[in-house]
């Protein structure tokens, strides 16, 4: 398996050229620097899965996400690009964004009807992006992270220069809570949980580890109950699952009792060391 190709200067290197995208004073780098947002990967998956043609292009283009070192490889690089896009240099960043745009330019996929599209289509980029945003915004906001709306507000803003950097017009993303919400009640006519879908939910919550890593086989589960339980109601309806207030209360709870469990410098490196041995099975 290729190693990574996304390389970052540590943000503490006094030599770098400079802060990146974003830079220690944003809201950004304080968001994505907190652990809980482990949980939100996790959401903003099954919250992308919801578009049919951008789960069926994933799918199609991945066949062999279900083989235990692939997937976590795949894991490992798409880690790796989010900590470049966040906390790398300029031009690390945009070296990046750069990959990522020339692995989607020749990728297509298929609707069921036969119709072909592209996977870097404007308005399938655009979905990715806010699934991502919304996820971390309202992670960081129900796991009392301390956060004010005008700090989640700025961090959307922000999150515009990573939009550019997968070929989304700046323009085009949403800037504040308020245009992201607006953005939701637009697309959900057009989201539902196919069979693709549903198919990598189920994945998650019986996920395929590379030999010797049985702690992530019993560990992962719970986590990704977790984050599907903080999807909108309106979500985990479409995926068949209930979407009142109660189970709301409870989602915010667990957010902030993990939140907490994280905390524990002891417990959290011992689950980066069993991640990192299941991501580089491979090599």
């Amino acid at each position: 398996m290729p190693s990574t190709p996304y390389r970052y200067t540590s943000p503490y290197d006094p030599a770098r050229e400079d802060d990146g995208l974003f830079g220690p004073e944003s809201v950004t780098w304080r968001v994505m620097s907190s652990r809980i947002m482990w949980v939100a990967v996790l959401r903003a998956l099954y919250l992308q899965a919801l578009h049919p043609r951008v789960i069926r292009g994933t799918l199609q283009n991945a066949t062999t996400i279900t083989e235990p070192v692939d997937a976590w490889a795949r894991l490992r690089r798409t880690r790796t690009f989010i900590e470049t896009r966040t906390f790398g240099t300029t031009a690390e960043a945009e070296r990046a964004g750069r990959r990522v745009r020339k692995i989607h330019e020749p990728l297509t996929g298929i609707d069921p009807d036969g119709t072909r599209f592209r996977v870097d289509e404007p308005d399938l980029l655009l979905w990715v992006h806010c699934g991502e945003v919304a996820s971390c915004a309202d992670i960081a906001r129900r796991s009392r992270l301390p956060f004010s709306v005008a700090d989640l507000d700025a961090f959307v803003a922000e999150q515009r220069a990573s939009a550019e950097l997968i070929g989304i017009d700046r323009n085009a993303a949403p800037a504040s809570l308020a245009e992201l919400d607006t953005y939701y009640e637009r697309i959900r006519p057009r989201l539902y949980a196919c069979d693709e879908a549903k198919q990598a939910l189920r994945l998650t919550f019986h996920p395929p580890v590379p030999d010797g890593n049985r702690g992530l086989k019993l560990g992962l589960p719970p986590v990704a109950a977790l984050a599907f339980s903080t999807l909108p109601g309106w979500a985990r309806r479409m995926y068949g699952g209930p979407g009142g207030p109660l189970s709301d209360m409870a989602a915010t709870a667990g957010l902030r009792a993990t939140r907490l469990a994280f905390s524990r410098q002891r417990l959290f490196r011992g689950v980066l060391r069993a991640i990192d041995r299941a991501e580089t099975a491979g090599s």
